[in-house]
């Protein structure tokens, strides 16, 4: 490991030298001298700050994504597009075609009937954007024997026939098909460094022990150079070197709300297992029933609220009272806005992606991307929370505006504290840095990730 020295950062408006020494910010100060064997890196008055932490993204469908075909916007917009994309698609080794990223305005609601229109000949998977949701085509269901199946997570008509539709079947959908060869990660390290990702947390839920191989493999062969955490980390799980457990992940699905006697135990196993828990909850009626089970239940320093696509005004200071976490993403408003502003009731535009609400009745919040669902690139989701502006240019909820520098601390704060305190480039912190070309105030002016000039994880220069 190199010490590094960081000469002539712009750092709360000033210009300052930065000493790395071990791994960690040995020394503040300025014009100090090089000291033997030190790398150094000048800043140029460049802002110098942490390293960012995106606290909900899916890191092997990540990885996946360059193996698939996309089959929604801004790539697809159309039904034609849409087979077109399908048919010129290079299927994998066992002779499918995987799709990824459909919504309903390019060819309306997908089922089985309606890929066979677009594309018989193979097998083929196509994910809904939300990531909730599998449909395949004839060829496909009689490759997975899905008449014969019997996951709860299978779509069937009226007369018991099944639709193609998998709803939270990815598990079920996996041991149905040959496994493939794991999709390399070093790339997705080098792509997260270069946005100044120091560290993440992995939001797949139910991560069996051939995904959490891999991701160790990448953690300490230094794929992956980014410090990790796993909300799908089973219960009691002992993780390879490089992980570490974060909150237990439970989906309280859209599709099928669980009861609230269910919930309450799910909640209060991983309590007693000595885990707090990461709620993934979209819909008014998942955050209703959340929190009366943490009425049973009580709450855990650490228990989150995963996206919270939509919060009553009025249970606002619920959050706040059971002392829970919001990790959300005001980016999808980048992305999926207009189908929000259409398919949600107006009087309800203002609860979509609260942020400075949130924040103003005390309840920590953190930013994320839930890529590949959403958009990875931090600095797009301060700007997204910032301005909440549509594709079309509407405004989704003006008065939830987060200030880009309100919404930069909220992916600063330390991995495994989202929502806490920014982490500040001081002395004894671990050196999980990020150096940019301009200044702090045109970088929060116009965030853009091509401002990103070099990036530290541990001292060590990843790019």
């Amino acid at each position: 490991m190199s010490d590094v020295l960081v000469r002539g950062a712009e750092l709360a408006g000033r210009p300052i030298d930065v000493r790395v020494v071990g791994g960690r910010i040995a020394e503040l100060g300025v014009d100090l001298p090089v000291a033997g064997g030190e790398e150094v890196l000048d800043a140029d008055s460049g802002a110098l700050l942490p390293g960012l932490h995106d606290a909900h993204l899916h890191l092997l469908a990540l990885a996946a994504v360059d193996r698939s075909v996309l089959c929604g916007p801004p790539d697809v917009r159309d039904r034609a597009g849409l087979a077109t994309a399908l048919a010129t698609a290079f299927p994998d080794a066992a002779g499918w075609v995987r799709g990824i990223g459909y919504v309903e305005t390019v060819a309306g609601e997908l089922d089985r009937g309606l890929l066979d229109e677009l594309h018989r000949d193979r097998p083929v998977r196509v994910q809904h954007r939300s990531g909730a949701l599998w449909v395949v085509n004839t060829a496909g269901a009689i490759t997975l024997g899905l008449d014969r199946a019997d996951h709860p997570g299978i779509e069937r008509s009226a007369d018991g026939t099944p639709t193609g539709r998998l709803w939270r079947a990815d598990d079920w959908l996996r041991s149905r098909l040959p496994a493939p060869a794991p999709a390399p990660l070093a790339p997705l390290g080098r792509r997260l460094a270069q946005l100044g990702i120091t560290s993440v947390c992995d939001a797949t839920p139910d991560l069996d022990d051939a995904a959490v191989r891999v991701l160790g493999t990448a953690a300490t062969s230094g794929a992956l150079p980014q410090r990790l955490e796993l909300l799908g980390a089973p219960l009691g799980a002992d993780l390879p070197p490089g992980l570490r457990p974060g909150p237990y992940k439970i989906v309280i699905a859209d599709s099928a709300l669980p009861t609230l006697d269910e919930l309450v135990e799910r909640v209060r196993g991983a309590h007693d297992a000595g885990r707090a828990v990461a709620l993934h909850c979209v819909t008014r009626e998942a955050l209703v029933l959340l929190l009366a089970a943490l009425e049973t239940t009580g709450a855990r320093p650490g228990d989150r609220v995963e996206h919270a696509g939509l919060v009553p005004a009025e249970l606002i200071p619920e959050l706040a009272r059971h002392g829970l976490r919001v990790v959300t993403q005001p980016g999808f408003l980048a992305h999926r806005g207009d189908d929000y502003l259409r398919d949600v009731p107006a009087d309800e535009h203002g609860d979509l992606y609260r942020c400075r609400s949130l924040v103003d009745g005390g309840v920590r919040l953190a930013l994320s991307s839930d890529a590949p669902y959403g958009p990875l690139d931090p600095w797009a989701v301060l700007a997204a929370a910032a301005e909440r502006r549509t594709p079309s240019g509407a405004i989704a909820g003006a008065a939830e505006r987060l200030p880009a520098d309100r919404g930069l601390d909220a992916y600063l704060s330390a991995p495994g504290d989202p929502g806490g305190p920014p982490r500040r480039v001081q002395a004894g912190e671990v050196a999980d840095l990020v150096l940019l070309d301009r200044p702090m105030a045109a970088q929060l002016a116009a965030p853009t990730a091509h401002a990103v000039r070099a990036v530290l994880i541990g001292g060590q220069v990843v790019h």
